[in-house]
């Protein structure tokens, strides 16, 4: 069932319908963000402060804001990744319209790309919610114990584990050790990255085979931890990626490779005859 708007009216008038919100709303001399006159905000506001204030309906701390900013440039860009050569090539195709080479770019977010940092964070918040709600005396064993039990579990269904392994940083992202450091730095290192640390450490062990922690991943455990929303990770790894794909369209606009990647495609494609035919 969806809410349905108020109504309202003055005596002997017809009732208006009302639309509920705490993001902004404006008249014909002020605009309203968040309950703030929007112009007290200007300049004493971060872009990442109020993209954090928006969704967590509360302004984070210092130290949160540190961390949530680590994030987002942590996750701005990763080279010729499929997200940016298809704003690429899309922008090649419609250089009139920017938007569709971002929208484009943003599409492909999802299981092996940018969707790994909702994915991972909602993994771990499964695992942590399932242990109670206290965490915080738990030892580096203990935690280990918790990790082992979840990778046994996901080995024996035969499921991957979010946030583990990079086609790229075989050996270990540079990213995580980083973000981990800044989060215990501010206080922010909660059970969704002591789980994901743990996890970290017993892999091996329990795979047989090594896959570092990535980018991703522990970008999806520091959110979760500063209590964001678990079913918003992903829109902040969008949010993040979309400064990256800006990047790329105005590079492709001096120095563009989109032109050079089709025709290498169309030129080296080869007709391959149906099996059966």
């Amino acid at each position: 069932m969806t809410d349905q708007p108020t109504a309202s009216a003055q005596p002997g008038q017809p009732a208006q319908p009302t639309y509920p919100t705490g993001i902004g709303t404006s008249d014909l001399t002020s605009i309203s963000l968040l309950g703030q006159d929007i112009t007290g905000l200007l300049g004493a506001l971060t872009f990442g402060e109020l993209a954090f204030w928006l969704v967590a309906k509360r302004r984070p701390t210092k130290g949160e804001g540190r961390v949530f900013e680590a994030v987002l440039v942590s996750l701005a860009d990763h080279g010729f990744t499929p997200t940016a050569i298809a704003a690429r090539l899309t922008y090649y195709s419609a250089p009139d319209s920017i938007q569709g080479a971002v929208a484009a770019g943003l599409l492909g977010g999802g299981s092996r790309f940018l969707g790994v940092t909702e994915n991972t964070g909602v993994y771990l918040d499964e695992i942590v919610q399932s242990l109670g709600d206290d965490t915080s005396g738990f030892s580096a064993d203990a935690w280990n114990d918790v990790a082992r039990r979840a990778l046994e579990q996901a080995k024996s269904d035969g499921l991957r584990i979010p946030g583990l392994g990079h086609p790229v940083h075989k050996t270990g992202d540079p990213r995580t050790p980083v973000i981990m450091r800044i989060a215990r730095e501010e206080g922010t290192f909660g059970p969704h990255l002591e789980l994901f640390a743990a996890i970290g450490r017993v892999q091996q062990e329990v795979l047989g085979r090594n896959l570092p922690l990535n980018g991703a991943g522990v970008a999806g455990a520091a959110l979760a931890d500063l209590g964001l929303p678990v079913a918003m990770l992903r829109g902040f790894a969008l949010l993040a990626r979309t400064a990256g794909l800006l990047g790329h369209i105005a590079e492709e606009q001096v120095t563009p490779i989109g032109p050079d990647v089709y025709f290498s495609v169309d030129r080296n494609a080869v007709y391959v005859p149906p099996e059966g035919v």
